[in-house]
C-alpha cells in the first residue's frame, strides 16, 4: 500500500467541501480558489478545478458570472446558489460528525 496515494485520496474527499466553502464566503475567481487550495496543501491543478467547479454549477450548486477584468479576457467569478448553501450545511454537518468520530477511535489511549 502507499502511503501517497491514500494522502492523496483523503484530500479528494474532502475538496467539494472544501471548495464549496470558500465560495460561500462571496464572489470568488477560480484561479484565488487554486491559490487558496495549494497553500492549505490540498493538491489541486486546474484539470481537477474546473470539472469539479462545472459538476457543481450543473448540480444547481454553484452559480457564476462573468466579470469583465481590465488586464485580460472576461472572468468568471462563482456564487452559491440557495441550493449549494443547503447543501453545504449538510455538508459541514457531517464533517463535524466526522471529526469528533475520528478524534475518538485515533486518539482513544
Amino acid at each position: 500500500m502507499n502511503l501517497e496515494n491514500t494522502q492523496v485520496q483523503m484530500r479528494k474527499g474532502v475538496l467539494e467541501f472544501c471548495i464549496l466553502s470558500i465560495i460561500a464566503r462571496g464572489e470568488v475567481y477560480a484561479s484565488d480558489m487554486l491559490e487558496e487550495l495549494t497553500n492549505a496543501k490540498i493538491m489541486v491543478v486546474e484539470g481537477t478545478l474546473y470539472p469539479l467547479l462545472t459538476r457543481l454549477r450543473k448540480a444547481g450548486l454553484v452559480d457564476y458570472k462573468w466579470v469583465e477584468s481590465i488586464s485580460g479576457p472576461p472572468r468568471k467569478y462563482y456564487t452559491l446558489t440557495d441550493k449549494g448553501n443547503q447543501f453545504l450545511q449538510g455538508l459541514r454537518s457531517t464533517w463535524n460528525e466526522l471529526v469528533t468520530s475520528t478524534n475518538t477511535i485515533v486518539n482513544h489511549v
